[in-house]
């Protein structure tokens, strides 16, 4: 698509964000053959589990066995760090839960000299209580990709506010095409953030103690995803859900919420006739903002053979650049976790890739802050779905969330 990444733009981002054999004595269940098992959620891009698969027969010092997870992965690995020492090794995004648990391993002891060059807020994201338990293999993020042509034929101008996202939704709808897809789940999962951040709060305050959700100003942000879903430009049930380009790739929608890494399928759909957009502002006391985050490989505490795992974690996401600069670039549109291997990212280096680069720098959030726990996630995430599926009183909603969040936090600071 372009020259290479200019590396000061990358810089702008960095800087934005921060910038075996089982032993028998371990009391652990494990392999008797000393292989590592290694999990992988099924990434949509062609080519990469061919990849890690790849990766995994050219470590030299174990046999490692690569498993591609389809379906609901994050719960798979829930379940297995309360009850197994399978899997070794796994990608995820670290959860207070889990360190306080004892489920994860710490793991700054693999970076070495190599620390300055990961970029700070990833590595801050997977840290708890100043330990590091993961770490990150490369940066994604999701933007709105709309159809310039037909946002001009509609007369509609790229939505700079949420008003505006609904007026366009509304007005793009026609002929066998939505306005907006953002996931059969009416936008519950994707937009929580972007809705909170697009008026100017957030999953927690900034000292990390409390909900930064208290404010009326959520409930008025989270109402505009009920009017969303009621005024009959949302596209629902469509045969894949909004990490897949499928909706926007077909022509069913004019505009989708997705995945950065999407944009070559995008783009080979779509030709010339693609823009992208962060998420818009709720109005001038908000800002618009796209979720920053990134899957980082994580040590199972009950691994037969902890050590062992952590060295291939080493190897693989610290020693092998060579590997870690085709994983994050070579298979659909990412951006490296390492700065010496940003210029690599051809992709990103012009067009809508070079623009999506601009918003991170700028408006980039972690998506997933390690200190907010998964139950008051799920108290927020049930109450937006009541609020924007049934029509519930969202003050009502965001006050019964408001209680479990601090509640659990109070927790997690005991």
């Amino acid at each position: 698509m372009g020259a290479e990444l200019d590396r000061r733009s990358f810089l702008l981002v960095a800087g934005l964000l921060g910038v075996g054999a089982c032993g028998s004595d371990t009391g652990r269940e494990g392999s008797a053959d000393g292989t590592l098992r290694h999990w992988y959620h099924a990434y949509g891009e062609d080519g990469v589990q061919d990849a890690v698969r790849r990766y995994a027969a050219a470590y030299p010092h174990a046999r490692v066995e690569v498993q591609w997870n389809p379906g609901d992965y994050d719960s798979k690995v829930l379940t297995a760090l309360q009850n197994s020492a399978v899997p070794d090794v796994f990608e995820a995004q670290v959860k207070v839960d889990w360190v306080r648990q004892g489920q994860v391993v710490p793991l700054d002891d693999l970076l070495g000299d190599a620390r300055d060059d990961f970029v700070r807020a990833l590595l801050d994201s997977q840290t708890v209580d100043g330990r590091l338990y993961g770490v990150p293999q490369a940066i994604d993020t999701q933007v709105l990709y709309y159809r310039p042509s037909l946002l001009r034929d509609a007369g509609v101008s790229p939505p700079t506010t949420v008003d505006e996202l609904l007026d366009a939704a509304k007005r793009l709808t026609g002929g066998g095409v939505r306005g907006l897809f953002a996931g059969n789940d009416g936008g519950v999962g994707v937009l929580t953030g972007p809705l909170l951040w697009s008026a100017g709060l957030d999953f927690l305050s900034p000292d990390g103690r409390a909900p930064g959700f208290d404010d009326p100003r959520a409930a008025v942000a989270f109402g505009k995803l009920r009017d969303l879903n009621r005024d009959g430009g949302l596209l629902l049930g469509a045969p894949t859900d909004w990490a897949d380009p499928g909706a926007f790739a077909d022509g069913l929608v004019a505009m989708q919420w997705t995945g950065l890494w999407n944009l070559p399928k995008i783009i080979e759909a779509h030709g010339d006739d693609v823009g992208v957009l962060p998420f818009p502002r709720l109005d001038a006391a908000g800002g618009d903002s796209v979720p920053v985050g990134a899957y980082s490989a994580m040590v199972n505490a009950r691994s037969a053979d902890v050590e062992a795992a952590k060295a291939y974690v080493e190897w693989l996401w610290v020693e092998r650049t060579d590997h870690q600069q085709e994983f994050a670039t070579a298979f659909g549109a990412h951006l490296p976790a390492r700065r010496s291997l940003a210029e690599r990212a051809e992709r990103l280096a012009s067009g809508p890739g070079e623009q999506v680069v601009g918003f991170v720098t700028r408006s980039g959030r972690i998506a997933t802050p390690a200190r907010w726990p998964a139950r008051a996630n799920t108290a927020l995430s049930d109450a937006v779905s009541r609020i924007a599926r049934q029509g519930a009183d969202a003050a009502a909603e965001l006050r019964a969330a408001l209680d479990v969040a601090r509640a659990e936090i109070t927790r997690l600071d005991r």
